[in-house]
């Protein structure tokens, strides 16, 4: 950086590319102040300071990609390059469909240009992948990922870092199935191989063995989930230190496998703990702030303390729709998390407008097989439940078990609980059927 500065002066191209990329090894050793100051330097337009102001961010990129179409033609790789750039800001937007639409015309571009299987068409493969499971898009999703998979394993063997990282979200997409065994089989042969290749304590390593302890947690293996997260985490702390972001990625995943158990205190220790570190090293607006405290928020509430819980939730929301808008993905999270404290307050009224916004806006926003659809259905066919409106309830729930059984199959765990819940209902048909027709004629 320093030479470039000398030879080709503070505002060169590749000098901002050397500082931009100085200030991603600062980040990553959590230098936070040193990164920051680094990204100013950049400049107040260039794209890498614009990190969490997406709108400046794609402004800037749809102009530098129009300027490459037009000067490089729409095929050039550089152009590619910022198609893909875009696509990544639409995405943290939650702006999914134009992303995919993105992804899909660059990895189509690119397989023509460099066959298909090329590392930056894999590269494009794995990440139009990553959006089709944000989306819920499960077959495609798997079926794009066993590609990458298998391809990179061709070019660059089977235990190469890029083989083991495909490996891994090949393995939470079985997961996000309740494919658990075949989940557990891929997360076990990539700890293994990461460890006998890096080490047990490099950091990658420490990830695949976060995510096998996340397969045991998602599994209700608690004892083996919480051991290995107990492991990453002191190890993560004497690595990277105490204030480090994967220091406080793994406490945080420890509180969530406390919480599971009923261990209120641990878990709240562990999460003020998270919570107060990231206001410091973030800021209290930053996602990952806002995250930790929306943990300790669920923490307090099961705990009972109802005052404490509701004020941390509302801040939450609040401050992620300033940041991200109200139809974000991650404002939705948040809404339906308030929406349920409500709900366990007996807050009826509250909590069915919240559930009823929060389901329509994820069927608009990610479709009606979203799995964050499904929860929100569900989610709402609870709150009428609860609140004596069987009709409504009953439609709700025949409409969830009908997605669920097309989406993950009759056998699924998630479909065979709905199921469950239809049958224990406490009315027969001959009861509810009329009522079931007026409601599902008068709500869809």
């Amino acid at each position: 950086m320093q030479k470039r500065q000398e030879l080709l002066g503070t505002a060169h191209l590749d000098t901002l590319t050397s500082m931009g990329n100085l200030a991603l090894t600062y980040w990553n050793q959590g230098k936070w102040t040193e990164a920051e100051n680094l990204q100013k330097l950049q400049g107040p337009t260039h794209p890498d300071t614009l990190i969490s102001k997406w709108t400046e961010a794609e402004k800037l990129e749809i102009e530098v990609m129009q300027k490459r179409q037009e000067l490089l033609g729409l095929s050039h790789p550089d152009t590619l390059i910022t198609m893909g750039n875009l696509a990544v800001i639409y995405w943290n937007q939650g702006k999914l469909t134009e992303a995919e639409k993105l992804q899909v015309e660059v990895l189509e571009k690119r397989q023509k240009l460099l066959g298909l299987a090329h590392p930056h068409t894999l590269k494009s493969m794995a990440s139009l992948a990553l959006t089709y499971q944000n989306q819920g898009k499960w077959t495609e999703t798997e079926k794009l990922q066993v590609t990458v998979m298998e391809k990179t394993q061709q070019l660059l063997g089977s235990s190469h870092p890029d083989t083991l990282r495909s490996m891994g979200n090949l393995a939470a997409t079985f997961e996000n199935q309740g494919k658990w065994t075949e989940a557990k089989k891929l997360q076990v042969e990539v700890m293994e191989k990461t460890q006998q290749l890096l080490g047990p304590a490099h950091p990658h390593t420490l990830i695949s063995l976060g995510n096998l302890a996340l397969t045991y947690k998602n599994q209700g293996n608690w004892t083996e989930a919480e051991k290995l997260q107990v492991e990453v985490m002191e190890k993560t702390q004497q690595l990277l230190g105490p204030a480090h972001p994967h220091t406080l990625t793994s406490m945080g995943n420890l509180a969530l496998t406390y919480q599971d158990q009923g261990k209120w205190t641990e878990a709240e220790k562990l999460e003020v703990k998270v919570m107060e570190k990231r206001q410091q090293l973030l800021g209290p607006v930053h996602p990952h702030t806002l995250k930790s405290m929306a943990n300790l928020a669920s923490t307090y509430l099961n705990q009972g303390k109802w005052t404490e819980a509701e004020k941390l939730q509302v801040e939450v929301m609040e401050k992620t729709q300033e940041l991200l808008g109200s139809a974000h993905p991650d404002t939705l999270v948040m809404m339906g998390n308030l929406a349920s404290m409500y709900q366990d307050q007996g807050k009826w009224t509250e909590a069915e407008k919240l559930h009823i916004e929060v389901t329509e806006k994820r069927q608009q926003l990610l479709g009606p097989a979203h799995p964050h659809t499904l929860i929100s259905l569900g989610n709402l066919a609870l709150i009428f439940k609860d609140q004596g409106k069987w009709a409504e309830s009953e439609v709700a729930l025949v409409e969830l078990a009908k997605r669920q059984k097309d989406i993950l199959g009759f056998n699924h765990p998630d479909t065979q609980y709905t199921l469950k819940v239809l049958k224990d209902t406490q009315m027969t048909v001959s009861d509810y059927m009329p009522l079931l027709l007026e409601a599902f004629n008068k709500n869809l």
